[in-house]
């Protein structure tokens, strides 16, 4: 299991070094000398937990925890104050910021050591359950809500700078044909090997694969271009094929096939996210009417649906 990370935000080096040595055989401990150094060490490493310490020149650990909990990206990192003040007011205000604990100097090392090892653990079951709300039980892909999500983020971030977006919609041909033929375990074993031949078809780290709800797929490519995204397409259903699962009832291939719809367009400031599932589903829906098992790739004029903030 990877060791959890913790930041330590302290100005005095000695508070540090006491932290570091009670902590150090457990986790990996990166640390921080100012609030401002603090917030910026915490979006490059993503910490597991910060130990903040409250009294400290230019911002405050106060301070430094309402911008923690402000950022989406940071606001699920429990944050433990640090401090010697002993003050009630100043703990109620901590916990009102959003910081689940306190500690007061002296640090008391088993008292330190179990209060991180409590809350790091708490953090670690609630991302295991995050993560289960948005992955789909049956494949291991992201489900639907995690596709839409992840696509709404992505239009956000590549409107920056206008750059390629592609979806690709994936459908199992004849399934409900297989299911009838072969049964639903026979069927939900399908759907599995389709989402293994997904998951080594679609390989840079940037690309996100989901199961976007029965024998259908998705997959949002940031930074394809149409002919990138073609090519990704492409290596999906051939990906598929080598599968080799008997179809004994499918009208096109003795053996389960995919039809597959593209949809690609270059990323603008107020462009809606659903715009690229409505495209790439309206190239799925051509592949199926044109005899299945094949791929229809669009690129869509974005400036007709374009509607600046």
């Amino acid at each position: 299991m990877t060791r959890a990370t913790i930041l330590i935000v302290d100005d005095e080096i000695s508070n540090i070094e006491i932290m570091n040595a009670v902590l150090e055989d457990d986790y990996e401990v990166c640390f921080s000398t100012s609030g401002e150094q603090a917030l910026e060490t915490a979006r490059t490493t993503l910490p597991d937990l910060v130990l903040l310490d409250v009294l400290m020149p230019g911002i405050d650990g106060f301070e430094v925890c309402r911008q923690l909990k402000a950022d989406p990206l940071l606001a699920d990192i429990p944050v433990i104050f640090t401090t010697g003040l002993g003050d009630t007011a100043d703990e109620m205000r901590g916990l009102s910021l959003g910081a689940i604990d306190y500690v007061t100097k002296p640090i008391q090392p088993a008292i330190l050591r179990a209060r991180v090892g409590n809350h790091v653990e708490l953090k670690r079951l609630r991302d295991q359950l995050a993560n289960m709300a948005v992955t789909d039980a049956l494949t291991g892909l992201s489900n639907r809500r995690q596709m839409e999500k992840a696509l709404h983020s992505e239009t956000g971030r590549l409107a920056r700078t206008g750059d390629w977006l592609s979806v690709i919609m994936i459908d199992i041909d004849f399934f409900k044909q297989f299911n009838d033929t072969y049964g639903h375990p026979a069927g939900d074993r399908c759907i599995s090997m389709v989402a293994s031949a997904l998951t080594r078809a679609v390989k840079r780290a940037s690309d996100l694969s989901a199961r976007y709800g029965g024998e259908e797929f998705a997959c949002i490519l940031p930074g394809a271009d149409p002919h990138g995204a073609q090519l990704v397409a492409q290596e999906i259903k051939l990906q598929v094929q080598s599968l080799n699962i008997p179809h004994e009832r499918s009208q096109i291939s003795p053996f389960i096939t995919v039809s597959i719809g593209v949809a690609s367009a270059r990323c603008l400031p107020g462009m809606a996210a659903d715009q690229w599932i409505g495209h790439a589903d309206r190239q799925l829906y051509q592949s199926k009417h044109g005899g299945r098992n094949r791929i229809t790739v669009a690129e869509f004029d974005n400036t007709a649906e374009y509607c600046p903030t």
